[in-house]
This record gives C-alpha cells, sequence and structure tokens, in this order.
C-alpha cells in the first residue's frame, strides 16, 4: 500500500482529476445517469490515468538529471517498471471501457488515448505539441455526447470549444515553467513563441472558447454566457496590463487566463443542458 500513494501522484492527479470530473459534469448534464454515468467518468478516467504515468516513464532520465524530487519515480518512491506497467494497463483499458457505449463511442476515447500518448511521445518538444491537447480535448465532449442512448452526433460549436479550450489549456500550463521546461530539454511551441507570445495564443485561444460556448448553442446567449464572455474581454487585458508593470514570471496573466479558464470550462459543463 505504500507504494499506492507516489504511484496514484506520478498520474499527475490534479489535471486529470480536473478533466475526468468536468467531463463527467457534462455527462451528467447531457442525461448520463447510473452505471452510464461511471463508465463515461472510467473511460476518461483512464485517458488521464494512461498520458500521466506514460508521461513520467518516459520522463524518469531527464527528470532525475534536472533534480526533480517532485516526481515519485525521478525521486525514487516508485520503480520506472510498475508506472511504465500501470500505464500500459490504462491505455489498453480505454478502448475496452468504451466498448458498452458503441463502436463510435470507442472510436472516439481511443483517439483521445492515442492523442494524448502522441503528446507524451514524440511532440511534446516539437512545434506541434499542441495538435494533440486540439484534437484529445475536442473529441472529449464528443465522446461523453456519442456515448448516449441512440449515439447522437455531438454538435460542432461543442467539439470546437473543447479544442480551444485544450488548446488554450496547454498554453497557459507552461506559463509559470517556461524557463525550467527549457533547462530540461522541453521544446514545444509555447516554449518556442516564448513567454509573450504564450500568453497571447492562451488568452486568444479560451477567449474564443468562451465566446463559442456563448453564441454557439441554439437561442439565444443567457445572460450567465453574456456576463462570462464580458469577463473575459475585460479580465484579460487587465492581467496583461499587470504583467507589463510586474517583474519576474508572468503570475498575472497566468491567473487572468486561469480565472477565464474556469469560467470557460464552467460554461462548458452547462452547455450539456443544451446539446
Amino acid at each position: 500500500m505504500s507504494r499506492l500513494p507516489p504511484l496514484l501522484r506520478a498520474a499527475h492527479p490534479e489535471p486529470g482529476g480536473a478533466v475526468t470530473a468536468a467531463m463527467t459534469l457534462l455527462a451528467l448534464g447531457v442525461g448520463h445517469r447510473g452505471w452510464s454515468l461511471l463508465g463515461v467518468a472510467a473511460a476518461v478516467g483512464a485517458t488521464q490515468l494512461s498520458v500521466g504515468w506514460v508521461n513520467d516513464w518516459l520522463d524518469t532520465d531527464r527528470d532525475r538529471r534536472a533534480g526533480r524530487t517532485d516526481k515519485p519515480v525521478a525521486a525514487g518512491a516508485v520503480d520506472r517498471r510498475t508506472v511504465g506497467l500501470a500505464g500500459l494497463i490504462a491505455s489498453l483499458a480505454v478502448p475496452v471501457l468504451g466498448l458498452p457505449f458503441g463502436a463510435a463511442a470507442t472510436v472516439c476515447i481511443t483517439l483521445v488515448g492515442i492523442f494524448a500518448l502522441l503528446y507524451d511521445w514524440p511532440l511534446k518538444s516539437t512545434p506541434l505539441s499542441v495538435v494533440p491537447y486540439l484534437v484529445a480535448f475536442g473529441l472529449l465532449p464528443a465522446f461523453v455526447v456519442l456515448a448516449l442512448p441512440g449515439h447522437p452526433w455531438p454538435p460542432a460549436w461543442l467539439v470546437a470549444a473543447g479544442s480551444l479550450l485544450g488548446a488554450g489549456a496547454h498554453f497557459a500550463n507552461v506559463l509559470p515553467d517556461l524557463a525550467d521546461d527549457a533547462a530540461t530539454g522541453v521544446r514545444g511551441l509555447p516554449h518556442r513563441l516564448g513567454a509573450t507570445g504564450s500568453q497571447l495564443a492562451a488568452a486568444a485561444l479560451l477567449l474564443a472558447a468562451t465566446l463559442t460556448l456563448v453564441f454557439g448553442p441554439p437561442g439565444r446567449p443567457s445572460w450567465a454566457g453574456l456576463t462570462a464572455a464580458v469577463l473575459a474581454a475585460v479580465i484579460l487585458p487587465l492581467g496583461w496590463y499587470a504583467g507589463t508593470r510586474a517583474r519576474g514570471r508572468p503570475v498575472a496573466m497566468f491567473r487572468a487566463i486561469m480565472v477565464v479558464a474556469l469560467c470557460d470550462v464552467t460554461l462548458l459543463i452547462v452547455s450539456g443542458r443544451v446539446v
């Protein structure tokens, strides 16, 4: 049992848990209940465990050279073979967990898992590092809808919003650690654009996600959606301005982006009612 906590930490539980929770709440909003809801949560959760464990398995040597004692494998809290085996099991479980929801949903969640792993290797340190986020995060809400009885086709605006949110999260996630990542050899698209370029990319993508979630669904936009759009349009420039007045890491802009991302996730969850 002593190996279980570090093994779970190696799976990057915070972002993985957040994605799984968001998709589970979206599933609840579109009509999943009981075992169907649990099945969606399990399938999405398996993709997150897979990408987290495989990431730390692949990065072990680099993390050790960089002295990453926060990484359980690099710190010796759990051995690399165990994490690699866990990643393999989780990866193989993804399509199996999709099977009860039909062929289309199974293909969809399997592609999510594949593109997530493509980020781990070989795309993380290339200019194409954003592509897995665009594809996988667009397919996640698509899977939630396809898994419904009758397998309805997911609306284009929902898929687009997921893609934009995922891509924005990719740029936002690396902002506080650009220098540390570069020192360990990570050279994805955000690192090539630099702090300023990544801030602009994250802000533009998340604002686009907000507008898609507000104006994409049929009917008139809700007051809550319009409020979120105004909030995003105001808080991002304020974060940029605060960042230009401060020294060091772009904390102000990062926090502004996180607020908008939280609004987008909330809008995404609520959008399940109009799918």
